[in-house]
């Protein structure tokens, strides 16, 4: 670790000062709210809260794209101000750069590649990219993450689980202690990039044979535990695809699908950050897979879960609903709380259950399953609430994430075909035999 780079109490104390306004304010302002009866201009204010986060950069910018997508979390001004944090935070200058490749390079830093740019190629939560050639010509993406990230992130959990303590004193339909500590778990892995470096080697391991998907390839030599090299993917922004021919837009949408669930029902890890900053599209359809920082293993059981689920759903078997949802990790649900659940799992099934081409989502809704998952929510609290389990938290995201993904695209695919093609066959031994291997050629922990 670079020299001021521990989490230390004095930039922990120096990130509350800096967060306490944004987050102290919006706590207060939507408290006065619902409790006091205290109108604010809520677009004005939720400008003012994307702007602040933006600037400040850091988990609480990963934390807000995460609470734009959990529906009833915050109102509707908030979650359209909020997803805007996807892919434009502000870039560092290069005097932070300079000095930051210095102190992971080394003084001479600059030999080591034919040219380095100056300005940031991306700027996100955690670090910025910049384009690089590499001495013998090879283009070049190096992700540089911010100083002081260690203190940033464990002052800014502290702020969530404040957040998340208010909401419940209002809202009990969710309870977040499991995803509290699932964020947490992953925003600190975020911050190593020699594991993300592995994430990438294991990413390719499982995806070579998908010829519609490419994963970079690191450079050791060029990276550390805060700098990740590797070789530079040309594409272009999904959206900018929207437009294309039907066949396209169906093409890029596959292979979208297939990046993220040959993976799961192949080696049970999932891919749990799906926002438009993570990928690009090569110009015959293809993606380019671009971030590693967040990736979730899961335990084989999870995955057979999740397919007894779907049996379950397009049987009408409750009792293979209710081992799924234990399988999952859900604890004490009632049969009213499964069959609330049920409504949601229906929804996100849907799409699989018909054998035919269609589009994710019939209902041509802005905001893909909000919805649905508002009247789930609101009957959930009428119950008493549920505890989500950890496991749930990313692979809840991650499908929802992708149904944005295809609703964007307007893609008509035979979702149907594309899961069993998956799964047919599937055998939890198998699974759990092939993850053990590729984690261990990977350096990578086994599933807990």
């Amino acid at each position: 670790m670079a020299a001021g780079e521990a989490n230390t109490l004095g930039g922990r104390v120096a990130r509350y000062a800096r967060v306490g306004s944004a987050v102290g304010g919006l706590a207060v302002r939507l408290g006065a709210e619902r409790v006091l009866g205290v109108k604010l201009d809520r677009e004005r204010h939720a400008a003012d809260l994307r702007a602040a986060l933006g600037g400040l950069k850091g988990p609480l910018m990963k934390v807000a794209q995460l609470m734009s997508t959990i529906p009833d979390a915050l109102p509707d001004e908030y979650v359209a101000e909020l997803s805007q944090l996807q892919s434009n935070a502000p870039a560092m200058g290069w005097p932070f750069v300079k000095r930051r490749m210095a102190s992971e390079l080394g003084p001479d830093w600059e030999a080591r590649f034919a040219s380095f740019g100056r300005e940031a190629a991306a700027a996100a939560s955690l670090g910025q990219v910049h384009r690089a050639t590499a001495r013998d010509g090879a283009a070049l993406a190096c992700k540089l993450q911010y100083p002081d990230m260690a203190s940033a992130v464990e002052a800014d959990l502290r702020q969530l689980k404040l957040i998340f303590a208010i909401h419940a004193r209002y809202d009990a339909a969710i309870r977040t202690e499991r995803i509290h500590d699932e964020i947490s778990a992953r925003l600190r892995e975020e911050l190593d990039y020699a594991r993300e470096a592995r994430h990438m080697a294991f990413y390719a391991h499982m995806l070579e044979g998908e010829p519609g998907v490419t994963v970079p390839t690191g450079v050791p030599e060029l990276s550390t535990g805060r700098l990740l090299t590797m070789n530079w993917l040309d594409g272009t922004p999904l959206l900018a695809a929207k437009d294309a021919p039907l066949e396209t837009r169906n093409r890029i949408a596959t292979n979208m699908f297939r990046a993220w669930y040959v993976p799961f029902y192949g080696y049970a890890t999932i891919h749990g950050d799906p926002h438009l900053g993570n990928y690009s599209v090569r110009p015959d359809g293809g993606i380019n897979l671009l971030d590693f920082g967040c990736v979730r293993v899961f335990r084989p059981a999870f995955v057979a879960g999740v397919i007894d689920l779907y049996r379950a759903i397009r049987d009408g078997d409750e009792a293979l609903a209710v081992s799924a949802y234990e399988a999952w990790g859900f604890k004490g649900l009632s049969r009213e709380k499964i069959r609330c659940l049920n409504r949601w799992a229906e929804f996100v099934y849907a799409p699989l259950l018909e054998d035919r081409s269609r589009r994710i989502d019939e209902t041509n809704s802005g905001v893909y399953g909000r919805a649905v998952a508002e009247k789930v929510h609101a009957e959930l609290r009428e119950l008493g609430g549920v505890e989500p389990p950890r496991e749930f938290v990313l692979m809840d995201r991650a499908a929802i994430g992708l149904g944005s993904v295809f609703l964007h695209l307007k893609a008509e695919v035979n979702w149907h075909r594309a899961f069993h093609g998956l799964i047919d066959g599937f055998d939890a031994g198998v699974l759990a035999a092939r993850q053990r291997a590729a984690l261990d050629r990977a350096g990578l922990p086994q599933a807990a």
